[in-house]
């Protein structure tokens, strides 16, 4: 039996600034951009996998939430706690430099982990934080 991971999920909070992020500075295909009512769900990957995708969801608008629960959850999204990934980058050094020429929010630059991990860390747009591990 073989398992992967198909979808991983993450709030947006602008969706050309999501674009943007995803996009243009990290170099992922738009795989389905879809609109109901005033939200989108984007779903982004990286080029040549098609089997591995993030979703780029509104956030709180499931529709079993109290008001107190979506506001708590916008308030943790801009806190950058609520949602986060970890990617792998054959060249963690230039992707790094891209993304700071971009503007990106950097959180860490790269580093040797004592953990034996050599990563950096920056926020998307709505603030969900992205690990990248340097992959041989």
């Amino acid at each position: 039996m073989n398992v992967t991971i198909h979808y991983a999920f993450l709030p947006h909070t602008d969706a050309e600034a999501a674009l943007g992020f995803y996009r243009d500075l990290l170099g992922f295909e738009v795989r389905k951009d879809v609109g109901y009512e005033d939200m989108r769900w984007i779903t982004v990957g990286p080029v040549g996998q098609p089997g591995t995708s993030i979703v780029l969801q509104p956030p709180a608008v499931d529709p079993g939430i109290t008001d107190e629960e979506r506001e708590t959850i916008l308030t943790l999204i801009a806190k950058g706690v609520y949602g986060g990934v970890t990617l792998g980058s054959d060249d963690l050094d230039a992707l790094f430099e891209r993304m700071e020429a971009g503007g990106a929010d950097i959180v860490q630059e790269p580093t040797d982990q004592d953990y034996g991990v050599r990563d950096c860390a920056f926020r998307d747009p709505a603030g969900n934080l992205i690990r990248v591990n340097q992959i041989d």
